[in-house]
């Protein structure tokens, strides 16, 4: 398979960011937002990954951003599971071989569903469409599952739509997760994802507070659009590189600390805050954190964010979350 110059390698992937720098052969190609890339999402790539390479051809992804709900429903709080980095590593570990991060507009959504599967076949000599239950592409979300093999016949290629996923809760979506995060039910949302949802960022500094009461946090500065958990207090596994390694020996091990985690105003010090603040107490941990990547993992929430009389009753609490948090997670 061929690729023009603006394509990008990341490891053995290869990215590009429009249909235009792709020329391939026999592509098997899915299309979809993939925000989370939870369980439901990786049973279509489980079957094109392995149906593709079977036969020797390329798996190829093709997702967008913004989000459509930004562009056409003008969500401006709108917040994703995944930032386009985060999604194209767990593409990436699933096997997919090629992921096209298109630029979604307007223009772009006005296109009928023949032409743009027109220029899709153009571009990727697309030979099998693997589909979700509920896709819908073109203008009007004219191309369902039948029109898209009605063009599909005309074009040369098949396709096949992979049913829902379902679990106890119902079918498993990118919406219902985003509704349990935002409730801070991490529980729930990582039976969907198929694992822990995660925040990764840089410790930043803040006012010190937690130093001066001898129980220092780590603040992570959260990408613009990725969605935060309810304001509360969370059992975390938190994740860094291992500091250890000595000069020139590239990146090291990750290793992960137990981590109590406050998400909100801190009420009982800067109620006014205009946004919430991520702030980790890693257990057994004292080093200094400033400027490193950290991601923590949320495995449980143990209670609301709640404003105190003293600081001798806050710290009381804390120790007990930290207690909590040992338990949970031993």
């Amino acid at each position: 398979m061929a690729a023009k110059e603006s394509v990008l390698l990341v490891i053995s992937l290869i990215h590009t960011l429009s249909l235009d720098d792709l020329a391939l052969q026999n592509a098997w190609l899915t299309i979809g937002i993939f925000d989370g890339v939870h369980r439901g999402h990786s049973e279509i790539l489980r079957l094109l990954v392995s149906g593709a390479h079977a036969v020797g051809e390329p798996a190829v992804v093709l997702t967008f951003t913004p989000h459509p709900a930004v562009v056409l429903g003008g969500k401006t709080d709108f917040n994703c599971l995944t930032t386009p980095e985060e999604r194209l590593a767990l593409l990436e570990a699933l096997g997919v071989d090629v992921v096209i991060t298109q630029t979604f507009s307007r223009e772009f959504a006005n296109q009928t569903a023949e032409e743009f599967m027109r220029h899709v076949a153009r571009t990727l000599g697309l030979r099998r469409l693997y589909i979700g239950y509920d896709t819908a592409l073109g203008r009007g979300r004219e191309g369902d599952a039948a029109r898209l093999a009605e063009i599909g016949k005309e074009l040369g290629y098949s396709v096949q739509a992979v049913p829902p996923l379902s679990d106890e809760m119902g079918v498993i979506s990118s919406t219902r997760i985003r509704q349990s995060i935002a409730a801070g039910d991490m529980s729930a949302a990582a039976g969907a994802l198929g694992r822990y949802y995660d925040l990764t960022g840089p410790v930043i500094r803040g006012d010190g507070r937690g130093h001066r009461i001898n129980v220092p946090t780590a603040n992570i500065l959260v990408p613009d659009g990725k969605l935060i958990p309810a304001n509360g207090i969370y059992a975390c596994w938190a994740w860094l590189e291992d500091s250890s390694r000595g000069p020139g020996e590239g990146i090291g091990e990750r290793k992960k600390y137990p981590a109590a985690t406050n998400i909100g105003v801190r009420p009982t010090f800067t109620p006014d805050l205009p946004a919430p603040l991520v702030e980790a107490h890693l257990l057994d941990f004292n080093q200094n954190l400033y400027g490193q990547q950290v991601r923590l993992e949320f495995v449980k929430y143990l209670r609301p964010e709640v404003k105190y009389s003293s600081v001798e009753a806050l710290l009381e609490q804390i120790h007990a979350d930290i207690d909590l948090t040992r338990e949970i997670l031993d």
